[in-house]
């Protein structure tokens, strides 16, 4: 468990240390905004893929074999940031970041929740997305005050990364090799939604596509918002980055008491207010961002835990690996697309206009997502019959009407089968009039 925690946190920070020296790398290698955008949004644009190729690889070749090659991968990306020459450098580095990532993420969280005792699966769920969380709140800070106050500032982050990532590299080597064959054949996942679940997972996916999306604008554009502004403290930057994440990771015991859906209700009212703050002041005041950014913290924590929490509720076990990564795909999806409309918004106008034009643009879908979670109903509430044949079950004068476990019996007693709305039940014994002078004998 502690070596899955390990390697999420340094493999998430890894992937975020590049935030706050984009203004560095931008004046050096002279690149437009477009190509700023899309240099953050290469990560997220890989990473999802990367997830539906590597989802099952831990099982059919072992969770070691996948973390060797997820921390091989992370040290060529930090590599790449550290001799960059030219931009392709930086692309080629975010594209090994996002492919480790999308390797370790599904491998990392397996080993966790594989070797956590049967009572505290759960905790070690929400131990495995809070150390994913924490590792993106500490790439940035450690980058920021790194280049800040250390010498070489687009390298010696990358090289604290790679001794932690060689630190890594033992503990992997220590985990136990995989015995016998493998469970199944290595194949890409396909998304896979139940039938019964598309719903409520639709709203999740829609309510967690919008919380990282406010991450994303923040960790791709507000750092060269507030370097244009005149606040070119990196450390600071960093800080404002990591304050994000650090405040969502502080929500995240919070769902469980409210909730899975009045936390994706509160977490779209804090992800409204953040988002209508950086659509006035476009990013460019350092106060109102810093305000913004705690504000989209917490709500992006209640966002994201709450649609985590109702997909945990509502998918069936046997597929509920496939709707996670389903998610997750929606999770990074969100936060590269809306940093690569910036991009291209600025083709036209300036970066701070095109920062408060896509804010205000998903600005404006928070209140349809909210009202579609407040009016989704639990899929486990509805029967999956016909809906004659509900009619029927609902009706208390029919004789195939089901009876609750807590309503008395009457006449005879059936033994317990299975109905056909599918669930355990008793059947009542017919209402109809006893033949003349027979004898009564149940329907």
């Amino acid at each position: 468990m502690r070596t899955g925690i390990y390697l999420l946190v340094v493999l998430t920070a890894g992937a975020y240390l590049p935030s706050p020296l984009y203004p560095g790398y931008q004046r050096a290698f002279e690149i437009s905004d477009l190509t700023m955008t899309l240099l953050y949004a290469t990560f997220a644009l890989v990473s999802a893929p990367a997830l539906l190729l590597f989802g099952s690889a831990s099982d059919a070749l072992g969770a070691r074999s996948v973390l060797r090659a997820g921390v091989v991968l992370s040290a060529a990306g930090s590599l790449c940031f550290a001799f960059a020459a030219n931009p392709g450098w930086l692309m080629a580095g975010r594209a090994a970041q996002g492919l480790a990532l999308g390797a370790v993420t599904t491998a990392a969280t397996a080993l966790i929740n594989g070797n956590a005792p049967d009572s505290s699966r759960h905790r070690a769920a929400v131990l495995a997305s809070t150390a994913f969380l924490l590792g993106t709140a500490a790439g940035p800070v450690a980058a920021g005050v790194l280049a800040q106050h250390v010498w070489a500032p687009l390298f010696s982050p990358y090289l604290l990364h790679l001794v932690l990532l060689g630190f890594g590299w033992s503990r992997v080597s220590a985990l136990p090799a995989s015995a016998g064959p493998p469970l199944r054949r290595w194949r890409p996942e396909r998304p896979h939604i139940p039938r019964g679940t598309r719903r409520s997972f639709a709203t999740a996916a829609a309510t967690g596509f919008l919380a990282w999306t406010v991450v994303g604008i923040f960790l791709a554009v507000v750092p060269v918002l507030l370097d244009r502004a005149g606040h070119a403290d990196l450390a600071v930057i960093g800080c404002v980055l990591g304050a994000v994440l650090v405040c969502s990771a502080s929500a995240q015991p919070l769902v469980l008491r409210f909730g899975a859906r009045p936390a994706q209700l509160a977490g779209l009212g804090g992800l409204f207010v953040s988002l209508v703050l950086l659509a006035l002041t476009g990013g460019g005041s350092l106060p109102i961002t810093l305000g913004a950014a705690v504000v989209a913290g917490v709500g992006h924590g209640f966002a994201y835990g709450g649609a985590a929490g109702t997909i945990e509720d509502v998918a069936p076990p046997e597929e509920r690996g496939a709707v996670v990564g389903a998610l997750y795909v929606a999770f990074y999806l969100g936060a590269g697309c809306p940093a690569i409309a910036v991009g291209l918004v600025t083709l036209g106008s300036s970066l701070e206009t095109a920062t408060s034009w896509v804010t205000a643009v998903a600005g404006a879908f928070v209140p349809v997502v909210a009202v579609a979670v407040a009016t989704v109903g639990h899929p486990r509430d509805a029967l999956p019959v016909a809906p004659a044949r509900a009619a029927r079950l609902r009706d208390p004068r029919s004789p195939l009407r089901l009876i609750r476990r807590s309503e008395p019996l009457r006449g005879n007693r059936f033994p317990e089968g299975r109905c056909a709305a599918g669930r355990a039940g008793r059947w009542r014994r017919s209402r109809r009039p006893r033949p003349a002078g027979g004898r009564s004998r149940p329907s």
